[in-house]
């Protein structure tokens, strides 16, 4: 294999994809070759550009998501390939996914500015849960009495909603602009895309009631209008690309969406 032909390297890179069954990030890509036969990263991404242009019209595709690049199967037969698990498909409650919005748009956030927002009281379960998934961490704490904790999202949470950075979070202009779609519901194995944010619903001791992430917000975003909350105190915005690297820094905190992506 001539590894300074980017062809033979696209096949090698698939196969390292194939084979690792997680995302896989440039850097450790080139960790996977020995010293001297190492390619320059213009070179692998060059590569990868091949790669990505050979699963035109395929089952699978590459993606690029916040931890690195990965082969995934196209999102238009996820109907069809979710009937390979057993189990029932994870639901989350309307309060889990509205705590999960907030945190994603208003990052750093306390729990109190979220019930705030939310007007009642946010459930520990629904913190824990969400901890538990990894999707979001604790990055501080807000320099106010008591000291409370401040929520972000994780680079495990871009992971799993297909996004590369927070700056691909869709503003809720564009939210209000998309017409209705059926919801979809994913088990831990699927992954959703950037414009698949539709979750199932199951609020506790109710009927089952089926929104869309897009809707969502777009409720969210009313609840806020008036709202006196003082939200002063908020860091300046961050830049996107620490976003991934603050994962590996507890004390560093995680960067907000860009101000034009990031209303709610």
């Amino acid at each position: 294999m001539n590894l300074s032909d980017p062809q033979d390297l696209a096949s090698l890179l698939e196969a390292f994809l194939l084979a690792a069954g997680r995302p896989l990030s440039l850097e450790r890509m080139a960790e996977l070759f020995e010293e001297a036969e190492r390619p320059e990263p213009a070179l692998l991404r060059e590569a990868l550009e091949i790669l990505r242009h050979s699963c035109s019209g395929r089952a699978f595709e590459l993606k690029e998501v916040a931890s690195g690049y990965r082969l995934q199967v196209c999102e238009r037969f996820a109907p069809w390939v979710g009937r390979l698990w057993d189990e029932r498909p994870q639901r989350y409650s309307r309060a889990m996914l509205e705590t999960l919005a907030l945190i994603a748009y208003r990052q750093p956030i306390t729990r109190g500015e979220i019930e705030d927002i939310r007007g009642v009281a946010v459930n520990s379960q629904t913190v824990k849960t969400l901890l538990e998934r990894e999707w979001i961490r604790v990055v501080g704490h807000r320099d106010v009495p008591g000291k409370p904790e401040m929520f972000a999202t994780t680079r495990a949470f871009l992971d799993y909603f297909n996004l590369k950075g927070l700056e691909e979070l869709p503003t809720l202009a564009a939210l209000r602009d998309l017409e209705p779609e059926p919801v979809l519901s994913f088990s831990d194995e699927q992954t959703l895309g950037a414009d698949a944010l539709q979750v199932a619903l199951e609020p506790a001791e109710e009927p089952r009631e089926e929104v869309n992430f897009s809707s969502l917000l777009a409720e969210l975003d009313g609840m806020e209008q008036g709202l006196k909350t003082d939200f002063s105190d908020l860091p300046e915005p961050l830049t996107e690309a620490s976003g991934a690297a603050a994962e590996d820094a507890a004390e560093e905190e995680l960067p907000r969406p860009d101000e034009g992506a990031s209303r709610h």
